[in-house]
Formats: C-alpha cells, sequence, structure tokens
C-alpha cells in the first residue's frame, strides 16, 4: 500500500513539472529569468515593429523647442540576424550578452504601447528611456513592473495618458534611482477652452507610499501631471539621496515644506509654474546647500531673498521670475561665481541695485533683471562679461543706453523694454553683433529719430522688437535684407510712408505688427504672396485705406488686424483660409456680412456698413469665442442658429435687427456678454437667459421689448450690468423670493425710460452688495480675454465691454467700463413713494437717477453717507421737506439736480452747492443762495474750509485723472473726461493720446508674454539634463 502511495507521489510530480510551462509567465513566449540572447533580438524587432515611424512624433520635444537631442529613428536600421547589441540604443552585459539598457528616445516612434508588447519580455533591463515619442492612446501599464531590476525609468513627453500606477512603481521598482514621468503637455478643450492633463495621480495615500518606499531615488520629474491632490506634507519623506526634484507645472497647492531645502545632497529643485505653490525661502543654516539649479518660477513663494542664498557657491542657474518676493535684492548675488543663468523678473523687489554686483559673475550666460527695482549703471562703467549671450533689463528705469554692451561681442539676445531711455538708437549696433544678435527688443521706451540702417547690418536677426517709441520716418528698405527674420514689431510709433516692398524678401516672416503708426499704404497683397511663413499680420490704426473686394489669406495665417483704417469695398468670405482672428472694425466696408471660416474665434468687424441679414453659415464657425457686429446696418432676424455657437461675446448693438430674441441660450453656455441694445427687437424677453450662469453684462436697452421685470434673473450672482433702458417694460418690481442675495455684483443697474411702477425695489437695493464695498477704488476694465485656439498668449485678443448710460442729462456711450463705474438709473418711471433709507448703504456709489417719477417723501438723510457720489438727479418728483445737510458735505458731488419737486427751507450752504445755479429751480419753498429769493435771515456763513486730508485726497484725485483715467474720467472732472474720452475714442483724435489709452491694457498682456518668450527652452535643457542622467550613473 505504502508502495502504491509512492508511485502516486511521483507521478503526481511528473505531471506538475510537465505542465509548468503552462503557468509561468504564458504571457509571454519567454519563461527564464535571462531569455536567450536570440530570443531578447527577436523581441526587440517585434518591438519596433509594433509602431509606425514618424518625424511628427518626435519633432515638437527633441527638435523644435532646441533641445541638444536631435531626433533620428534609431530602429530603423536593426537589422533581423545581426547581434543586437550592435544596435543603436540597445546596450548588453559586459560579460553576458543579455540586454541591460535601452535609450529610444526622439526616436520617431508612434503607436500605442499595449501590455502584451515584447518590451516586457527584456527580464534584464536596468536602463529605459523611451523619452520623445508619441505613444498616444496608451497608459503607463502596470507591466513595467515586471522589469524589477530597473534603476533608470525615463518615459517623459511621450503622450501616456491615464491615473499613474504608483503601488505597481513602488512596490515592484523599488531598486529605481531616476524617474522620470513628466507629461510636457496639456489638453486644450477649443469649445470650453478648459485644459486638462495628461497624466495624473489620483490620491495621495498611493503617493506618499510611492515616496516611502522608493528610498534609493536620487532623481524624481513629474512635470505637467496633475498633482493637485496630493498633500505637499507627502514630501517630507522623500530620501535624502535625493539629488534631482522636478515638479513643474503640477497644479501643486499649499506649502511648500521648507524642509526640502535642507536635504544635503540635492542640487536639483525646480517648482515652477504652481501658481498657486506658496512658501518661503530659509532665512537660517542655509549655507551647506549643494545646489545647483533652483527655479521657483511663477509660484507664490515669498518673503525676502536672505542674504544666506550668497552662500550657494554651487549654484549654476537660479530662477525667481514672476513670484511673490519682496524686500530687496541680496548683495551677495554677487558671491555666486558659479551662476550662468539668473532671473529676477516680475518680483515686487524694491530698492537700487548697482549693477556693478553683477559684472563680478564672470560665468553668466542668461541675466533677466526686471520690477519694481531701479539698477543704477555706474558712469563709465567698463563691465565685462565674456561668456553673456542674453541680457534683459525690462523695466528698470534706465534712463540712458548702457554703452557697456558694446563690449559683449557674443550676445544673442538684448531687451532693454520698458525703460525711460531717451535718444535716437545707436548705430554701432550693426558693427558689433552683425553675426550674434538674434533678438533685440527696445520697446516702450523714449528712442526717437529713425530706425537706423545699421541694424540692417544684423544678418542673425530673428526678432526685432522696437514698439511703442518716438520714432519716425519711413521702415527702411534694408530690413528686406535679414532673411532670418520672423518677428517684426514697429507698434505704435510715428512712422510714415508706405511699407517698403523689400520686406517680400523676409521669407521667414511670421509676425508684422506696424499698428498704431501713420502708415499710408493700400493692402499688402503683395506680402501675403510672397511669403509662405506669415501668421500674424497687423495694420491696425493707421492710414491704410484703398477698396478690397477679396482677401486670398494663406492657410498659415492666424491673426488679422485691419482695424481702425480706411479700407473700403465688398468683402465676401475669405476663401481657403485657417485664420483664427478676424478684426475689421473701424472701416467703411459694406455690402453682405462677410462669412468668416469655420476656424475663427475672434470676429471683430464693428462700425463699417454691413447691411442684409446676418448669414446662417456665421453658424458653422463653431470655434467663436467673441462674435462683435455692432454698429452696422444689419437687418433680419437674430439667427436661431446661433445655439450652436460657444461664444463667450455676443455683441449685436447699433443694428436694425428685428423679431423676438430667440431662445438660444442653452445650459452650459459660456456667454459672459450680451449686447443686443439700439436696435428694433421685439417681444418678451427668453426665460434661456437664466441659463448664462458667467453672464457679466446684459444689455437689451433702446429696444421695443415688452415684458414684466426679468426677476428670474437675479440669481445670476456673476451679473455686472443690467441695462434695460428705454423699451416697454412694464409693472411692479419684485424679486424671485427664491434669493436671498440677488444681483450681488452688480454696479450698473439701469430701468430707465420704461413703465415700472409701484415702490422702488428695497430688497434689491439692500442687497447690491458690490455698490457697498467702498473698497472698489482700484480703476479696472471690464474685459472678455479671448482664449480660445492655439494663438500665442500675447496675440489674444481682448474684447472690452461697452454700455450706454445717462449722466447728467447726456446720453454718453462708455466704450471702456470701469469695474469701479458704479451707477443707478430708475428715471422716467412711475415709481411711487419714498426713497428708502437704505440707499445710504451704497457708499460705493458715483451716480443716482430717480428723476421724472412720482416720488414722495423727504430726501433721507441717509444719502449723506455716500461720500463716493458725483453726480444725483431727484429732480421732477414730489418730494418735500428740506435738503438734508449732509448732502451739502459730500466733497466729491459735482453734479446735482433737485428742480421741480415741493421742497422747502433753505439751500444748504457749502462750497459744492455754492456752484450749483439751476439745481433747485422749480422748488417755491426754497430760498437763500443760489435762488434769487432770500430766506427771512439768510445764513451768510462762509463755507466751511476744505480739510487738509480733503485736499490731499483731491490732489491724489488730480494725478488719477491725470495718469489712470484718460479714457474715462473721474470724480468732479467725470462729465468732461467720459465725453472727451468717448470722441477721442470715437474720432482717434488726438492720435496719440488714443495710443496711449488702447496700448494701456495691451502692454499688460504683451509684456507678460515677452518675459516667456525671452526665456530659454528650460524644461527642454531640464529634460535633457534628465536624459543624460539616465545614461552616466
Amino acid at each position: 500500500m505504502t508502495r502504491d502511495v509512492w508511485v502516486f507521489l511521483f507521478l503526481s510530480f511528473l505531471s506538475f513539472l510537465s505542465a509548468m510551462p503552462l503557468f509561468v509567465n504564458t504571457s509571454s513566449p519567454y519563461s527564464s529569468q535571462h531569455p536567450s540572447h536570440a530570443s531578447e533580438c527577436d523581441a526587440l524587432l517585434q518591438f519596433s515593429q509594433s509602431f509606425t515611424i514618424s518625424w511628427y512624433a518626435s519633432a515638437r520635444y527633441c527638435d523644435d523647442l532646441g533641445s541638444a537631442n536631435t531626433s533620428y529613428p534609431k530602429t530603423v536600421s536593426w537589422q533581423k540576424g545581426t547581434d543586437c547589441c550592435s544596435w543603436d540604443g540597445v546596450t548588453c552585459h559586459m560579460s553576458k550578452d543579455y540586454v541591460i539598457g535601452l535609450d529610444l528616445s526622439c526616436s520617431w516612434l508612434q503607436g500605442t504601447l499595449h501590455s502584451n508588447n515584447t518590451l516586457f519580455s527584456l527580464r534584464n533591463l536596468q536602463r529605459l528611456n523611451l523619452a520623445g515619442n508619441n505613444f498616444t492612446g496608451s497608459q503607463i501599464s502596470s507591466r513595467f513592473g515586471i522589469l524589477t531590476g530597473l534603476t533608470h525609468l525615463n518615459l517623459s513627453v511621450s503622450f501616456f495618458s491615464g491615473i499613474i500606477p504608483l503601488e505597481m512603481i513602488s512596490h515592484n521598482l523599488s531598486s529605481l534611482i531616476s524617474l522620470d514621468l513628466s507629461s510636457g503637455y496639456i489638453l486644450l478643450d477649443t469649445q470650453s477652452g478648459q485644459i486638462s492633463f495628461c497624466l495624473t495621480v489620483e490620491e495621495d495615500r498611493s503617493f506618499r507610499r510611492f515616496i516611502s518606499n522608493l528610498t534609493q531615488l536620487r532623481e524624481l520629474a513629474l512635470d505637467y501631471i496633475d498633482m493637485s491632490r496630493v498633500s505637499l506634507t507627502s514630501f517630507t519623506n522623500l530620501s535624502s539621496t535625493l539629488t534631482s526634484l522636478s515638479l513643474e507645472y503640477c497644479l501643486l497647492q499649499g506649502t511648500f515644506p521648507i524642509n526640502i531645502f535642507h536635504l544635503p545632497n540635492l542640487r536639483i529643485l525646480s517648482l515652477s509654474d504652481n501658481y498657486h505653490l506658496k512658501g518661503a525661502l530659509p532665512q537660517t543654516n542655509w549655507s551647506s546647500s549643494p545646489l545647483v539649479r533652483l527655479d521657483l518660477s511663477n509660484t507664490k513663494f515669498h518673503g525676502p531673498i536672505p542674504n544666506s542664498v550668497g552662500n550657494l557657491t554651487t549654484l549654476e542657474y537660479l530662477d525667481f521670475s514672476d513670484s511673490e518676493f519682496t524686500g530687496s535684492v541680496p548683495p551677495t548675488l554677487g558671491n555666486l561665481d558659479r551662476l550662468s543663468f539668473l532671473v529676477l523678473g516680475g518680483i515686487n523687489l524694491s530698492g537700487t541695485v548697482d549693477f556693478d554686483m553683477f559684472a563680478r559673475l564672470k560665468n553668466l550666460e542668461y541675466l533677466q533683471l526686471g520690477g519694481n527695482f531701479n539698477v543704477m549703471l555706474p558712469n563709465n562703467g567698463n563691465f565685462s562679461f565674456p561668456r553673456l549671450k542674453s541680457l534683459t533689463l525690462d523695466g528698470v528705469n534706465l534712463t540712458e543706453f548702457p554703452y557697456f554692451l558694446s563690449s559683449l561681442e557674443e550676445l544673442e539676445l538684448l531687451d532693454l523694454s520698458g525703460n525711460k531711455i531717451n535718444g535716437p538708437i545707436p548705430e554701432w549696433f550693426g558693427r558689433v553683433w552683425s553675426n550674434t544678435l538674434t533678438d533685440l527688443d527696445l520697446s516702450s521706451n523714449n528712442f526717437f529719430g529713425e530706425i537706423p540702417s545699421s541694424i540692417c547690418q544684423l544678418s542673425s536677426l530673428n526678432g526685432l522688437v522696437l514698439s511703442d517709441n518716438r520714432l519716425n520716418g519711413t521702415i527702411p528698405r534694408c530690413l528686406g535684407n535679414l532673411s532670418n527674420l520672423f518677428n517684426l514689431h514697429l507698434v505704435d510709433n510715428q512712422l510714415q510712408g508706405p511699407l517698403p516692398r523689400s520686406l517680400a524678401n523676409c521669407m521667414s516672416l511670421q509676425r508684422f505688427r506696424v499698428s498704431y503708426n501713420e502708415i499710408h499704404d493700400t493692402f499688402p497683397h503683395w506680402l501675403l504672396n510672397a511669403t509662405q511663413a506669415l501668421e500674424h499680420l497687423d495694420l491696425q490704426s493707421n492710414m491704410f485705406h484703398g477698396v478690397i473686394n477679396e482677401i486670398p489669406l494663406p492657410p498659415q495665417l492666424e491673426v488679422l488686424y485691419l482695424s481702425n483704417n480706411q479700407f473700403s469695398g465688398q468683402l465676401v468670405s475669405f476663401r481657403n483660409s485657417n485664420v483664427g482672428l478676424v478684426d475689421l472694425a473701424n472701416n467703411n466696408f459694406d455690402g453682405p456680412l462677410p462669412i468668416p471660416p469655420p476656424t475663427v474665434w475672434f470676429y471683430f468687424v464693428a462700425n463699417n456698413k454691413f447691411s442684409g441679414d446676418i448669414p446662417h453659415q456665421l453658424c458653422n464657425a463653431t470655434l467663436l469665442d467673441v462674435v462683435n457686429l455692432s454698429n452696422n446696418s444689419l437687418t433680419g432676424s437674430i439667427p436661431h442658429c446661433f445655439i450652436n455657437l460657444t461664444a463667450s461675446v455676443l455683441d449685436l448693438g447699433a443694428n436694425k435687427l428685428v423679431g423676438r430674441i430667440p431662445e438660444i441660450f442653452f445650459s452650459g453656455n459660456n456667454l459672459r456678454t450680451i449686447r443686443l441694445s439700439q436696435n428694433r427687437l421685439e417681444g418678451t424677453l427668453p426665460r434661456s437667459l437664466v441659463n448664462c450662469k458667467n453672464l457679466e453684462v446684459l444689455d437689451l436697452s433702446e429696444n421695443e421689448l415688452e415684458d414684466g421685470f426679468p426677476y428670474w434673473l437675479d440669481t445670476l450672482s456673476n451679473l455686472q450690468v443690467l441695462n434695460l433702458r428705454s423699451n416697454n417694460f412694464r409693472g411692479l418690481i419684485n424679486s424671485s423670493r427664491k434669493n436671498n442675495h440677488p444681483f450681488p455684483k452688480l454696479h450698473i443697474f439701469d430701468l430707465s425710460d420704461n413703465s415700472f411702477y409701484g415702490h422702488l425695489p428695497a430688497k434689491y437695493i439692500a442687497n447690491f452688495i458690490a455698490m457697498k464695498d467702498k473698497a472698489r477704488s482700484a480703476s479696472q476694465y471690464m474685459w472678455v480675454n479671448g482664449t480660445r485656439g492655439t494663438i500665442p498668449a500675447y496675440t489674444r485678443e481682448t474684447y472690452q465691454d461697452s454700455v450706454t448710460v445717462v449722466i447728467k442729462g447726456y446720453s454718453i456711450e462708455l466704450v471702456r467700463i470701469l469695474s469701479v463705474f458704479t451707477t443707478i438709473d430708475l428715471s422716467r418711471n412711475i415709481f411711487e413713494g419714498d426713497i428708502p433709507e437704505l440707499v445710504g448703504d451704497l457708499k460705493a456709489l458715483k451716480g443716482l437717477n430717480l428723476s421724472h417719477n412720482k416720488l414722495t417723501g423727504k430726501i433721507p438723510s441717509s444719502v449723506g453717507n455716500l461720500t463716493n457720489l458725483e453726480w444725483l438727479d431727484l429732480s421732477s418728483n414730489k418730494l418735500n421737506g428740506q435738503i438734508p445737510r449732509g448732502l451739502a458735505d459730500l466733497s466729491w458731488l459735482c453734479w446735482l439736480n433737485l428742480s421741480n419737486n415741493q421742497l422747502v427751507g433753505p439751500v444748504p450752504r457749502s462750497t459744492q452747492f455754492d456752484t450749483f445755479n439751476h439745481s433747485f429751480d422749480g422748488n417755491p419753498g426754497l430760498c437763500g443762495h443760489p435762488l434769487p429769493k432770500a430766506c427771512g435771515i439768510d445764513d451768510q456763513k462762509s463755507p466751511p474750509p476744505t480739510s487738509r486730508e480733503d485736499g490731499e485726497k483731491k490732489a491724489q484725485f488730480g494725478h488719477w485723472i491725470e495718469w489712470k483715467a484718460v479714457a474715462m474720467g473721474y470724480g468732479c472732472g467725470i462729465s468732461f473726461g467720459i465725453s472727451a474720452g468717448y470722441i477721442m475714442l470715437e474720432t482717434r483724435k488726438p492720435k496719440w493720446l488714443v495710443r496711449k489709452v488702447e496700448r494701456w491694457l495691451e502692454r499688460i498682456v504683451e509684456k507678460k508674454s515677452r518675459r516667456k518668450t525671452n526665456r530659454p527652452k528650460k524644461n527642454a535643457a531640464r529634460r535633457n539634463h534628465a536624459r543624460r542622467s539616465t545614461e552616466g550613473q
């Protein structure tokens, strides 16, 4: 019996052995820990054959960004029957033949990396680099966990997507020394303008384990990965062996642990572009750090930059740009003699910096300074920067040209924008930098005279920016000799004459901007025909003229500005065009509205003579973000197909449109501005307007609409402007009763010239929170940024909201709306009863017009609390009682109309009231100055003296008018300021002032973009380092 048992067990054992291949690694043909060399070569061939070869798969990351890695298809040279150890990118063990390294970075691979790919049979891999390819549709497979011997893994910028399998990495790849999973890309939804990330860290707990388990990790790069769910305390567990940590643009938020700065081996720390990441630099015990690279740009790191930063003598790269550091620039920066890259631009630092500090840094290759601080250049300073290739001194209050630059013979980029340099552009530029300089930016200074012809000697020049100066004369013909020129900005000067036809020789020209000059020429068809590179053409605000009936736009053109010229003709369409921005405003075009291409996202044709119906083909442009067809002669009805648009701005004002407003406002729409004023629209309001949750401006004034008050709109919490003036609205004004805080952001409320009746809307007045906030003194224009498409940020057009209001009895169009402009106009209705006392709570109010109603009772004494009030019209009512004394004490009140009421008693005396000549007419019971009727005892007291504080306020106010509110006006000058601003912007005279007003907003965007543009490709540099690190350890 026993013998039979043993026989049975022996046979079972043999059966088990014969079945083992069925259970071991059934998903792979390779079952051994050390597969044969031939099988590994076969696996590599199968791997390469699972992808297509395409230059585009690697071009953007490896070539376009100026990376040191020039892409090429490594696997093309792999041949069956040859030893794979000799193949490009393959490394084998020195004494054994199995594959231990595979570097296929930038190898043009395109396709999906499936989990059953033969790559995962290379069990002996120690180093794997697949960076810079295109594996779109691939997730980071958990099968990477099979490669347990990996020490270096680089999957960066290869279009992997999904959730990163941190659990697999931390459990199976615990030997990792270097890990780079950086995405390098974000996804843009062209419909909504929203961005999303390709790769995501799903939750904090797994990330915390990931950090704790990888105890041998030295290099970690997770750039462009959504890490918003990660708690920053997880980083406190980082291994002390860590030498490199890169977390650029990861949506990190909170306070960064300060102990990371004290890691004993940390050489690289890059946290840039985490816009909500807070933190501070160590103020003490920060002298032994081996940091070589520190990048905190575009974060909320704050506090002073400590003097101890000068102890980081190993630093080679330091970037604090666009952060929130304060204080002064520490002079100890001059001790960092290894620095090759230093950026302190866009920081709120103060004081004066002696430039001699930087002259000691002989290894500098890139220097960027800019912010609130001043840079002092010593007289006759003879500085020497033997390696300097890029110098930016942006907005540091230079008043003279730094002539030491003539000794920098290796300079490639020079940016002196935003200073106060006065004088002609030096002639020696061409002599010194004829073969080196690629980018020159002298914009926003006071340079005058002609553009020197010596600039044409800069044969390597790619970018020339001379905007916002006082340059005159003609554009030099010799600029056509600059064959490498792709960026030519001459905006906002006094340049005259025609465009030089020699510019047709600039075959690489991509962006040509000459707006806000005095160029007198016809449309440059010759330029569009000559170059196949032109993407951006800006001719606005000149004296271009002539008839244009067709513009054959080249397919690469994305931006076309022709506004504010004297063009005419009938444009039918933009044939075969891919243009995204079209601005034809303020010209003399007529005929039918031209049909834009489907690619357009900004369509601005206001102030022309277009006529006829709005073509239904406009609805095919489903990317439209800003639609402005205002101030033309368009007829017919609003197309129902507009429901297909996802625009944020719809401006059809000042046309001849008829019919009802269609129900086109679908749930989830993006509309922020709807302007349908000055048409002939009729009927009731579409209830679908309640779906416009982002709506800020609703202007339906001057139509023939008939409805009750749209109380259902009070749920729109973002609404700032509601204008229903001059329609046929009627009835009581009641709230929806569903909203305890109606219209919290409203600051322009105009229901004038309708048939509303009953009491004034006290509940609404009580809840106008934005009109109560006196802190709303900061002047900001209301605008909508166009954010669609792939056009660079500095070309993104801005739609500036406008509205027509009645100020001091005059109807004035505010072509720019300040968010501080707060007014209520309920005039010319049938309101009755008292003015509620709570109106005195609206302390931010600038204007109040309740005239031409049937109001009774006294003027509430609480109006004396309206300390920002500038005009008040209560005329043509039935108000009685005395004028409140507090009204006379309002120092900002410049215009007052209390005429045609039943007021009695003496007119209060004050400096302001003594200037109001006819404000009290039609009140038989009033007496005293300035009325001819004397009171029983005329009070001849002198007006109260103006306090010192009031004097200072008015002085500051006058300065505010002079420099900050040219277009709008403010305070006692608001009538002149707004009227003059309107006339100026409509007639474009005086031209110099128009330039300053219109360029003020543009420079904000342009200056920010310039910093980004001039900055070297630091992401590429970082990734190059990461790739090198996978090869050299």
